[in-house]
């Protein structure tokens, strides 16, 4: 049995205008403001979209008639500075039923002064997707993956 080669983490840093708890709550709570609509299975029938507080809760999306898809899982939580997911994605962009196949991603939120807060995403557990692995990583290692995303985040109006 061939042993699992671990992938690199990838990390990504942003810095947004607004307090520690604004950050926290916009990234886990507003997350409707900011996620790119392309980014969603749903695109334009997106009815909302974020992260249940609490370890347990889910990362969704909701659709059309309710319907609801999991992004992920809750492992951590600990506002306003740090949260775990379970990345319950594939590198097909597709759910993943067994949660030992799930990559993870931690957010960290760190205060810079009382208007400013620094935000790290770390995606790591590629391995877990297995010979997708590498191939996912670099998917979201280029300008239209995490950099996207967390772009959107900090360039939020109405903070």
């Amino acid at each position: 049995m061939k042993t699992p080669t671990t992938i690199a983490p990838l990390q990504r840093t942003v810095t947004v205008p607004v307090g520690l708890e604004h950050a926290f709550i916009r990234f886990t709570q507003g997350m409707g403001l900011w996620w790119p609509e392309d980014d969603t299975w749903t695109g334009e029938g997106l009815e909302s979209i974020g992260i249940e507080p609490g370890v347990g809760g889910v990362a969704y999306e909701r659709g059309p008639d309710d319907t609801t898809l999991i992004w992920g899982k809750v492992l951590d939580w600990e506002p306003p500075h740090r949260l775990i997911l379970a990345w319950l994605i594939g590198p097909d962009r597709q759910p993943i039923a067994d949660p030992a196949r799930a990559s993870e991603i931690e957010l960290r939120f760190v205060p810079l002064s009382p208007a400013e807060t620094r935000v790290t995403l770390e995606h790591r557990g590629f391995e877990r997707h297995g010979e997708d692995g590498s191939t996912y990583r670099a998917a979201l290692d280029t300008p239209q993956g995490w950099d996207r995303i967390l772009n959107a985040y900090a360039a939020t109006d109405g903070y």
